[in-house]
């Protein structure tokens, strides 16, 4: 009887490729992942440290409890970080400016324990990054806005002078792409909602590129912040979160080279896991 021929060459490794992929796609995603909830315990506990641990009664805790679960955070990773309010160290809400590639200006929202660290580690990626020229200067004389963000618990670390200036705090609520009924959310159907509620804008998130349907972002005063989040929960709409943010007066279109440059620069400060929110003015 007649064999099967045999074939001499290099080995082939079964599920090498699986593994490329799994390296490549998921090692990272699941690093993204675990940062992302470090930075949401930290916002649980340092939200239940200053209003106390019931969701009920501190609507700061209570935000931060919704974006977690948008974001799939384990029911129980939730209750350990309230729970932990207590033990853990108080930490410090900082706000750096910092300036970028091409003329953009950047505003970073930095929640730590370890101020000095958290500076430290901050300054060092804009260096690294070409955004930052020897030392870091102070602002000149404190303006109306920059006293009541200090009354409200924020500090200011300055990475470069003026960057402030070109955002303005507006507060934003954030609702799902489909009502409380599961139906799709139309955009004129969230502009009629937006009039009713008393915002001034009604724009599809752009931030959150992950998700097939992005979120509807509402604007308004942070005065009526609170108001406007109610009124559009009883409209049969479904808030995902409300808060303050800063928003860009103008944005400023980059060439493509700079643009690749302002990118790296932007992931390199979203993976810092002090920094809680980034604001830029890149279009």
């Amino acid at each position: 009887a007649t064999g099967r021929p045999l074939h001499v060459g290099s080995p082939s490794w079964a599920g090498h490729n699986r593994w490329s992929k799994v390296r490549n796609v998921k090692g990272p995603r699941d690093m993204a992942r675990s940062r992302l909830f470090q930075r949401l315990s930290l916002m649980l506990r340092t939200a239940a440290r200053e209003g106390g641990p019931d969701p009920a009664l501190n609507a700061q805790l209570a935000n931060v409890v919704e974006q977690c679960r948008v974001k799939n955070m384990p029911k129980a990773s939730i209750e350990a970080a309230i729970r932990g309010a207590e033990r853990s160290a108080a930490a410090a809400r900082l706000l750096y400016e910092a300036r970028g590639p091409g003329g953009s200006v950047l505003l970073l929202e930095v929640l730590t324990d370890n101020p000095r660290r958290s500076q430290q580690d901050v300054r060092l990626i804009l260096t690294r990054h070409g955004s930052v020229r020897g030392r870091p200067r102070c602002l000149g004389p404190r303006t109306q806005a920059s006293r009541a963000e200090l009354g409200a618990g924020v500090r200011r670390g300055t990475m470069a002078e003026g960057a402030r200036h070109g955002f303005e705090q507006k507060g934003v609520v954030r609702v799902g792409p489909r009502d409380l009924q599961g139906h799709p959310v139309s955009l004129e159907a969230a502009l009629e909602a937006a009039l009713e509620a008393g915002a001034q804008d009604v724009c599809p998130d752009e931030d959150e590129e992950e998700e097939e349907e992005p979120a509807l972002k509402f604007i308004c005063e942070t005065s009526a912040l609170r108001a406007v989040r109610e009124h559009l929960e009883a409209s049969g709409l479904r808030p995902l979160s409300a808060a303050m943010e800063y928003l860009p007066r103008d944005r400023v279109t980059l060439p493509e080279g700079t643009r690749e440059q302002a990118e790296q620069l932007l992931q390199a400060l979203s993976d810092c896991p002090d920094v809680v929110r980034l604001y830029h003015n890149i279009q």
